[in-house]
């Protein structure tokens, strides 16, 4: 079941299919059903038919003596029999077919049920676990502050000559005091820290292959390729607490916390945890690097296989040119050979365009292959008794292949690409609907995403449309996508379609 985890980013998909095949199946079930109708009306109608022209016989005397009396009478009684074979088989198809879909149907539809209903409480539990590890960093980062408060305050009463020694005493006991609480945050954190990503590799690795189940044709419409989300970093807080005081049991842990950092690469990392790979809003591109790796891969063979039957084409043709040139060289009453010239020239220029065309997309075959190949040598972290991270993936299941994390845009994650997805050619800027503030830093190095900071407030003009993606603009006019899981939006009441983001 190694494919279960192909498809972690794609659980919207898997509803809509799932869905899409119990709608197949009732559709199929109401045909069987009209089916079925239609057999017993057409037998109701033939033993009708065969009633109104069987004449009543009252005694023996009357009994058909004339071959075309006869005739007639067997097509009547073998109509008749044909009537009761429709009957039969209605009354099969509606036992053995009908009830048996309806029976399918309704095992499938319960099925359905509980497998997004164990889908979205293994979401709800991560999303527990997540909130945990965020309170208690939270509360780590809050503790740490007054600490460094506190330490200010000890410093500066303890370089004052005028102050009282009961004075710098107090403000010692306070920083002893402020300082243990961090401790005890810090180790709080950590193990919350411990503990979710603990529970996210399960969840990824071993909760979610359990529930997706399907056939290999459906992981291949669907696998995005990215890879599910690396540990959460330790951010370390405590690193501008100076320890000052004797007996401080902090400083075991700032020398521990180096040992963690040294291990761990700190960043701000998403709080959006359920990841879906869907295509951004913008045209597709030549080389297909607006899909998901696994889909890039598939769109780039088959185009090199369409090419690669197109220059065999080109090659048969002007392989039978040369022989007709031969032929009409060595018998001009045939032909001018000269008059096949241009035709051969044409030929040479398709076959030349093709190698080149085949050339350029088995570089960009290499080019995802290698990458995919790249991401699968890499291993997750499973050890959880320790705080090592791997890295956090970037927004919306975007992969990483370079050590410096590299941010992928939308360009670089999503699916299949739709004809009809509008084109950015709007002279006049679209209206803004609302206005969002960042959670997290983006970076924004593709083009058509947008750079923000850390609490940076941008004007919302495009709704998530549910590829996770937000398209906003800065008070300066610069506009751009971000990731909807890296801001808090909140759009006008007044605007079409407006929500809520919390």
């Amino acid at each position: 079941m190694s494919w279960g985890t192909e498809l972690w980013d794609q659980f919207d998909s898997l509803d809509k299919h799932t869905q899409w095949g119990i709608d197949f199946l009732e559709r199929y079930a109401k045909f069987v059903k009209e089916r079925i109708e239609i057999e017993q009306n057409y037998a109701k109608q033939l033993r009708n038919l065969v009633k109104k022209y069987c004449p009543k016989r009252s005694s023996k005397d009357e009994e058909p003596r004339f071959t075309s009396c006869i005739a007639f009478f067997n097509i009547l009684n073998e109509l008749n029999d044909y009537a009761g074979q429709r009957e039969v088989v209605a009354e099969e198809m509606a036992h053995r077919v009908y009830g048996e879909l309806m029976r399918y149907a309704h095992d499938l539809k319960t099925e359905r049920k509980m497998h997004l209903q164990e889908g979205r409480k293994a979401q709800q539990y991560l999303d527990m676990c997540w909130k945990q590890m965020d309170n208690s960093k939270k509360k780590f980062e809050r503790e740490c502050r007054e600490a460094e408060k506190a330490q200010q305050s000890y410093e500066r009463l303890d370089n004052d000559t005028n102050a009282t020694k009961a004075d710098v005493e107090k403000a010692k006991q306070q920083l002893n005091l402020r300082t243990h609480m961090a401790d005890e945050n810090k180790n709080e954190y950590a193990a919350q820290l411990q503990n979710f990503n603990g529970e996210q590799h399960k969840h990824f690795y071993v909760v979610i292959p359990q529930i997706y189940k399907d056939s290999q044709m459906v992981v291949d419409s669907f696998k995005s390729g990215f890879e599910p989300p690396g540990d959460f970093p330790f951010e370390d807080y405590s690193q501008h607490i100076y320890r000052t005081i004797s007996d401080g049991t902090i400083s075991a842990s700032k020398q521990e916390s180096g040992k963690m950092d040294a291990k761990t690469t700190v960043g701000k990392a998403k709080g959006k945890l359920w990841l879906f790979g869907k295509k951004p809003k913008g045209p597709a591109l030549e080389d297909f690097s607006h899909l998901p790796p696994e889909q890039r891969r598939k769109k780039l063979q088959q185009r090199i296989d369409e090419l690669n039957r197109e220059l065999q084409k080109e090659s048969d043709q002007k392989e039978a040119l040369n022989k007709m040139k031969d032929v009409y060289e060595k018998n001009p009453q045939m032909g001018d050979p000269g008059s096949l010239q241009p035709k051969l020239a044409e030929t040479m220029n398709n076959i030349d365009r093709l190698r080149m065309e085949i050339h350029k997309n088995e570089a960009w075959l290499s080019e995802v292959e290698g990458k995919t190949g790249g991401r699968g040598d890499r291993r997750h972290s499973s050890d959880i008794n320790h705080l090592v991270t791997q890295g956090r993936e970037s927004p919306e299941g975007s992969y990483t292949d370079d050590a410096n994390q590299e941010v992928r845009g939308p360009t670089q994650q999503h699916g299949h690409h739709n004809e009809f997805d509008d084109e950015f050619e709007d002279d006049d800027p679209l209206p803004a609907i609302g206005h969002c503030k960042a959670i997290y830093p983006f970076d924004g190095h593709n083009e058509g995403t947008l750079a923000m900071k850390e609490g940076e407030v941008l004007y919302i003009i495009e709704e998530d449309k549910g590829d996770g993606w937000t398209r906003a603009r800065r008070q300066n006019g610069e506009e751009g996508y971000v990731p909807t899981s890296y801001i808090d939006v909140t759009l006008e009441k007044n605007s079409k379609g407006a929500v809520t983001y919390i």
